[in-house]
C-alpha cells in the first residue's frame, strides 16, 4: 500500500530539533526556554528529558504552565503563591497531570504513529536522522516533535487513497460527538480549567457556550493552543474574569502582543485603551470588559445572560476565529478547514438556527481514516483517484 511506503521519517523534514531540559528544571526555567526558542504557539515546547539515550519524561508547553498555575481544582496552592509554583520543577507539573508522549522510529510507518496516537499518546518524540552521527559524537539525541496535527496534513496531501471515505459527510461517519467540554459564558473562567486539562490531553477545546441546557450557542472556546501563545498574566485572568470574558482578554491580549491595537477596534466596541489590564487593576478587570459582558439587561427570557462577542467569535481559529462545520459536511471538507485554520477539531452548528450540535475531533477522524485502511480497496478507476486528490 502507498502509506506503508512512507515512514514518519517523511513527515519530519524540515522540523527542528526539541528544546529541552531535565526534570530537576524548573517552571520558570522552562517558560525561557520556551521564549529562547523562538516565542509561544502552539508547536512551542520543551522535552523534560536528559539528553541521552533514556526515554522523554513529558512534554511542557505554556498550556501546561497557565494549568499548573491555576492548579487542578482552581483553587490550589500555586493559585494563591504563583511565584513559588514558578520555582516548582518539571516533575512537579508533569505529576500534575500532563499529557504522555510516546517514541516512535523514523523508520516506522505512518500507520504506526496513527495507531500511537489513538493508543493515548499525546505526542511523539522521532529521533532525527540527519542528526544523528553528529549528535552521537557529542553523546546526546536529537530529535523533533511528531503531532496530531502533522499526521492530518499528511493525510489531506493523500486524500485521494481514502475514497470514498472522505467524501461523506461528518454525521454519515458517526463522528459528531456531543460537546461535553463545555462551560457557560457567565461561569467563572476558574471552572474551565479541569475541562481544560482533559481538552489539552484529547486535542481539543472548551466551548464557550449562551443558553445552556436549553438551546445552546456558541459563544467562543477556550483552547489549549491558544492558551500556547499567552504569557503567565493569563493566570491571573483565569483568577478574576468570566468565561466569555476570558475569551476577549486573551484574543485582545494577543492581537496587541502583534502589535495590532487596529484590529482591537475593528473587532469590538468601545474604548480597548485599557486592554491588556494592568496587574494591580485586576480587581476591576470584570467591570472593565464592557464589551464583552453581561449586565442587567441582558438577561434572557431563558434565564441566561447572553454575551456579546465580536462579530467574528463564530469563526476563530490560530488567528482569532472559531472554526466551525454543519452536520453535512464533508469529511474531506473538515479536514482541509482544520489544517487551514491550524486547529485540532472543528465545532458543529446547525445549519438553519446556529445552535451548536457537537465537535469532530482529529482523533476520531485518524480512527475513521484507520478504519479505511482496514477495509478491501474499492475497484475504482485510476482516473477518479487522480481527479479526486486534486
Amino acid at each position: 500500500m502507498v502509506l506503508q511506503s512512507h515512514d514518519v521519517s517523511d513527515l519530519c523534514i524540515g522540523k527542528p530539533p526539541v528544546r529541552w531540559l531535565p526534570p530537576s528544571s524548573t517552571v520558570a526555567d522552562a517558560i525561557a526556554e520556551i521564549e529562547a526558542g523562538g516565542g509561544r504557539g502552539p508547536d512551542a515546547a520543551v522535552a523534560v528529558w536528559d539528553g541521552r539515550k533514556g526515554e522523554v519524561d513529558g512534554r511542557v508547553c505554556m498550556a501546561d504552565v497557565h494549568l499548573f498555575l491555576c492548579g487542578g481544582d482552581g483553587e490550589a496552592a500555586s493559585l494563591a503563591s504563583p511565584a513559588a509554583a514558578l520555582q516548582a520543577t518539571l516533575s512537579d507539573l508533569l505529576a500534575a497531570g500532563a499529557p504522555p508522549v510516546r517514541r516512535i522510529e523514523p523508520d516506522a510507518s505512518v500507520v504506526e504513529a496513527v495507531d500511537a496516537f489513538l493508543d493515548g499518546a499525546h505526542c511523539l518524540v522521532v529521533p532525527i536522522r540527519e542528526r544523528w552521527r553528529r549528535a552521537a559524537a557529542a553523546g546526546e539525541m536529537c530529535m523533533c516533535w511528531l503531532t496530531v496535527e502533522d499526521v492530518v496534513r499528511f493525510f489531506v496531501g493523500s486524500i485521494g487513497l481514502f475514497a470514498p471515505t472522505a467524501s461523506l459527510t461528518v454525521s454519515q461517519l458517526g463522528i459528531v460527538r456531543e460537546a461535553t467540554l463545555a462551560v457557560a459564558a457567565g461561569d467563572r473562567a476558574l471552572s474551565a480549567v479541569p475541562l481544560l486539562r482533559a481538552a489539552l490531553a484529547t486535542h481539543s477545546s472548551v466551548a464557550v457556550i449562551t443558553g445552556a441546557g436549553i438551546a445552546p450557542r456558541l459563544a467562543g472556546e477556550v483552547s489549549p493552543s491558544t492558551l500556547c501563545s499567552c504569557d503567565v498574566s493569563v493566570a491571573a485572568a483565569f483568577a478574576a474574569l468570566s468565561a466569555g470574558d476570558l475569551t476577549a482578554f486573551v484574543l485582545r491580549c494577543r492581537l496587541r502582543r502583534r502589535n495590532l491595537p487596529g484590529m482591537v477596534d475593528l473587532l469590538y466596541a468601545g474604548d480597548p485603551s485599557s486592554w491588556p489590564p494592568s496587574p494591580s487593576s485586576s480587581s476591576s478587570s470584570s467591570s472593565s470588559l464592557s464589551s464583552f459582558s453581561s449586565s442587567s439587561d441582558d438577561e434572557a427570557e431563558d434565564g441566561y445572560k447572553h454575551y456579546a462577542p465580536a462579530p467574528c467569535a463564530r469563526r476563530r481559529g490560530s488567528n482569532g476565529q472559531t472554526i466551525a462545520c454543519h452536520p453535512g459536511s464533508s469529511l474531506v471538507a473538515v479536514m482541509a478547514q482544520a489544517v487551514a485554520h491550524r486547529v485540532t477539531q472543528v465545532w458543529v452548528v446547525d445549519a438553519d438556527d446556529g445552535e451548536l450540535v457537537g465537535v469532530v475531533h482529529f482523533l476520531d477522524v485518524l480512527w475513521v481514516l484507520r478504519e479505511h485502511l482496514n477495509q478491501p480497496p474499492p475497484d475504482l478507476p485510476i482516473e477518479f483517484l487522480i481527479n479526486y486528490s486534486h
